[in-house]
């Protein structure tokens, strides 16, 4: 209980000066509730009740378990910026140590709408190392606002060295280029129409025969799995003094992808096309362009589909915000569970077995102590 305190030490407890219940003591148990698989407040509260027990090992529980009304009153009151803070210094080490590919992608919490106040879902813009598959940051979008003047803000708190931030094709902005590049870190940005002039130039130059001999060219990937075949090849370009014009920041290469699918006899093909900030190899620059799309499978994907974050109803104030933030907590807190098995299954395993729990929650609080 020490380390997990340790981790709030600086959290403000926005509830009047007579609370009925700690603080840390609700975090820990709604952190334990959503380890065992509880998606909002009800189960949270429903969660403490049958395992008061086992939270009594460690918790004092004064006034027993907290109502599912608590656990909603202080999620929505909690300042989601001092409480991403805590969540940084729970991922410094991971953070700082972090080498290879950050991918940088936005999720919208779809049912955190709030038609009477008026109130678009929460959109959030996360920071996810592919290697160790990691949530390593995540900041909430303004309202009114987008990805495009959030991701800045969130790379500000991020250590960038060694490391390559990719992005899609929204994100391809000068602004997120030059703050990489500033942070002493790479960029393999997706290029798109929104960078109308731009693109048009790179995909005239690459895609001309006449220019075969500067591109550097990569052995092929095939792919096959439940009847399609991909096939993909990388080409990466050094020649770039020519878009000298276009003044971009850091920019030292060009790449592109072109990929061929087969689903039965139907064929397709694509080319995408990128902005580099080093002269990556074909073969890691297209290790790089795939390890971005993990961000969906790995972070995304779970979030939905095991943690059933898009269907959470929780709306009001910051709510939504704190309860993704620690839903992601609780996710890299399994990650970092070296057994093998899938998120579901330690989920499940969480929730059957106390010893199991426990080990858990030392992850979530030892990196505290270090």
């Amino acid at each position: 209980m020490e380390r997990f305190t340790a981790s709030f030490a600086e959290l403000e407890d926005p509830r009047e000066d007579n609370a009925r219940h700690d603080l840390h003591e609700i975090l820990l148990i709604a952190l334990c509730a959503l380890l065992c698989g509880a998606e909002d407040c009800s189960e949270m509260a429903a969660f403490g009740r049958a395992k008061e027990g086992f939270l009594r090992q460690f918790l004092t529980l004064r006034h027993g378990i907290p109502s599912h009304d608590t656990f909603s009153r202080v999620f929505r009151l909690l300042d989601p910026v001092q409480f991403h803070a805590c969540f940084l210094r729970f991922m410094q080490d991971f953070a700082q140590t972090a080498q290879g590919v950050i991918a940088i992608d936005g999720k919208t919490l779809r049912r955190s709408f709030d038609r009477a106040a008026q109130k678009s879902p929460l959109h959030l813009v996360s920071a996810w190392a592919a290697g160790s598959r990691l949530l390593l940051g995540q900041l909430a979008t303004e309202e009114k606002s987008n990805e495009i003047t959030a991701v800045p803000k969130l790379l500000e708190m991020l250590s960038l060295k060694g490391t390559i931030i990719t992005a899609d094709a929204l994100n391809c902005q000068r602004s997120i280029a030059a703050k990489v590049v500033e942070k002493g870190g790479d960029y393999v940005l997706a290029l798109k129409g929104n960078q109308g002039t731009l693109l048009e130039d790179v995909r005239l130059y690459l895609d001309d025969p006449a220019n075969a001999p500067v591109l550097s060219i990569g052995k092929p990937e095939v792919d096959a799995d439940h009847g399609r075949i991909e096939t993909r090849q990388a080409f990466v370009c050094t020649k770039i003094d020519w878009l000298a014009e276009h003044d971009w920041p850091g920019l030292a290469a060009l790449g592109k992808v072109v990929r061929t699918r087969e689903i039965k006899s139907t064929v397709t093909q694509e080319t995408a096309y990128y902005l580099l900030s080093s002269e990556l190899s074909p073969a890691r620059f297209g290790a790089v362009a795939r390890g971005h799309w993990g961000i969906e499978n790995s972070l995304h994907w779970v979030l939905d589909v095991t943690m059933n974050e898009d269907q959470s109803r929780n709306r009001k104030d910051h709510g939504p915000q704190n309860l993704a933030l620690l839903r992601r907590w609780a996710l890299n807190t399994c990650k970092l569970e070296g057994s093998k098995g899938s998120i579901k299954g330690k989920l499940k395993r969480a929730g059957w077995n106390d010893n199991f729990l426990a080990r858990l929650l030392t992850l979530a609080g030892q990196d505290q102590m270090r």
